[in-house]
């Protein structure tokens, strides 16, 4: 079977930040809450040209950079951005092809909200062991659906770390190196209509009126029930992804060596280290960033390669969870082979 690897990764943050107070301020909630149980410091907005897809096609630009692809090289383009774009209907990942000037490639668009990262790899990874002609593949995508969050409304307060920013990753058959081994994918549907944005859509076109009544933010339309079942399910499914994620890599929860996870409330992030018997160290909590949806993964993989965090033969697990309900790990061997790196 062919290796998949990781050539680079970039990402995009806009130069536009808010903080805490600020968060405390609009929201009515102590400032010590806001830091210290949601885990906000500070975390990017988009300025008004800071569009979805040119955030991605900025990270992609970086992420080719660094790995010294020229953009002719690429074969495939997989729009891991949001949906919430320039324009509601539209192939980004086209747009991205132009503007990259990737001639030889051809592109698509995939979501599953702040899962899309985890499912893309996978997705990337199989077609490129199917398909002998796709030998480069670009993931890229921006991300900002904190222009959909409505701070008086408590319903959505753990989405108030809802952030913005640009990632990107590239990948290479037969790289040698930052080995792109097993992913694994849980899904449940019976959270699929919880959190949504009401008006815009066929059910309930946008309107004027929509608009003054708040049903273009997001909302959390059974609170009390989703919170009952999700506190049941969310971290079991988090441990679950990640160790299944790891078995079917040949892999033990012993040899997990740094975590990239998504922005989640302090507590929980604490919680899923130690059941995993993970220091501090071998993840980064991205208190300055929030959470930048599917980019996290990417971001905390460029953070802790920049901070020295993650060495030659170590295992990496990159793990997310997304609306509807979604969680995905992915496990990476960094650097050489661990026989190679052994020698």
């Amino acid at each position: 079977m062919a290796q998949i690897g990781i050539v680079s990764v970039g990402t995009f943050i806009p130069e536009n930040f808010m903080t805490s107070k600020e968060i405390a301020e609009k929201s009515g909630i102590p400032i010590e809450v806001v830091e210290e149980k949601l885990g906000i410091k500070s975390k990017p907005v988009a300025a008004i040209e800071d569009h979805t897809c040119e955030m991605g096609i900025k990270a992609a630009r970086i992420a080719l950079e660094k790995g010294d692809i020229a953009p002719v090289e690429i074969d495939l383009i997989i729009y891991i951005g949001e949906e919430h774009k320039e324009y509601p209907l539209w192939t980004a990942a086209l747009y991205m092809q132009q503007q990259l000037g990737a001639v030889n490639a051809f592109g698509f668009d995939m979501g599953l909200r702040c899962g899309t990262t985890i499912m893309g790899l996978k997705v990337a990874k199989d077609m490129m062991i199917a398909d002998d002609s796709i030998q480069t593949v670009l993931l890229a995508g921006g991300y900002r659906n904190e222009d959909f969050i409505d701070y008086t409304n408590p319903r959505t307060r753990f989405m108030y770390n809802l952030a913005a920013g640009g990632g990107a990753i590239v990948l290479r058959k037969e790289h040698g190196v930052n080995s792109l081994l097993a992913t694994h994918l849980i899904t449940d549907g019976s959270f699929s209509e919880d959190v949504v944005v009401v008006a815009g859509g066929t059910k309930h076109p946008i309107s004027k009126e929509a608009m003054e009544k708040g049903l273009n933010k997001l909302d959390v339309l059974d609170p009390v029930g989703m919170k009952a079942r999700l506190e049941e399910k969310s971290i079991k499914n988090f441990l679950k992804v990640i160790r299944m994620s790891l078995s079917k890599s040949g892999l033990t929860e012993e040899e997990l060596d740094y975590l990239g996870i998504l922005h989640m409330k302090k507590s929980a992030h604490h919680y899923v280290l130690k059941e995993l018997g993970l220091s501090e160290q071998q993840s980064i909590y991205l208190e300055n960033y929030g959470h930048i949806g599917q980019i996290d993964q990417i971001l905390s993989l460029e953070l802790a390669l920049q901070q020295g965090r993650i060495k030659d033969g170590d295992n990496v697990v990159l793990v997310s969870a997304g609306i509807g309900y979604a969680w995905g790990a992915t496990t990476i061997q960094w650097g050489k082979p661990q026989r190679e790196v052994e020698k």
